[in-house]
């Protein structure tokens, strides 16, 4: 009797996410085409298998391939439309913000007194967020205040984007809360 290595417990395999691997090389190709980017053709193929790995297993389709490039096309699209939000918010920011004269800001410092108050609020919001339960803390850091989107926060904390959204919400109504805003 030959002994043989026990290859550990088999994994169930998700036809989808074969077929993912055998085209990822494609799907770089087609997000690069359309974005110019090839670090943001990277992102996106990274996106994409975040959507296809944490999708309803029971979801099928007669033509996965032609699903896996539908959603790959509403990953793209999201991406853009977060970006475009985020350029309208900073541009009507700036407008608001800044005043200017000809192509030139003007500095519009804020008076002292106001400096003051808005440390001491930034003091009690760092000391609220520290009270945080640690995932709901770090979601709220990385989406909040270091400005990354859902799926980015996901990716890095290596959860759902549904999960970091429910963290984010559970933060900002903590911390809503505890400062009585």
């Amino acid at each position: 009797m030959s002994a043989r290595a026990d290859p550990g417990p088999q994994r169930p395999t998700d036809p989808l996410l074969e077929i993912f691997m055998e085209r990822r090389g494609n799907l770089l190709r087609f997000y690069s085409a359309r974005t110019g980017s090839p670090s943001l053709a990277e992102d996106l193929v990274q996106e994409l298998y975040l959507k296809l790995a944490t999708r309803d297993p029971e979801v099928t389709a007669e033509n996965p391939v032609a699903l896996i490039y539908r959603i790959a096309t509403n990953v793209m699209l999201d991406r853009a439309r977060g970006e475009a939000r985020a350029a309208a918010r900073d541009s009507a920011w700036r407008v608001v913000a800044h005043a200017s004269l000809g192509r030139e800001d003007i500095v519009d410092d804020a008076p002292a007194d106001e400096a003051v108050a808005s440390r001491q609020r930034l003091r009690q919001l760092v000391e609220a967020a520290a009270g945080l339960p640690q995932q709901q803390r770090r979601a709220f850091r990385l989406h909040k205040l270091e400005g990354r989107s859902h799926a980015e926060t996901a990716r890095v904390m290596g959860l759902s984007v549904k999960s970091v959204e429910k963290h984010v919400s559970a933060a900002l109504k903590a911390l809503t809360a505890r400062l009585g805003r």
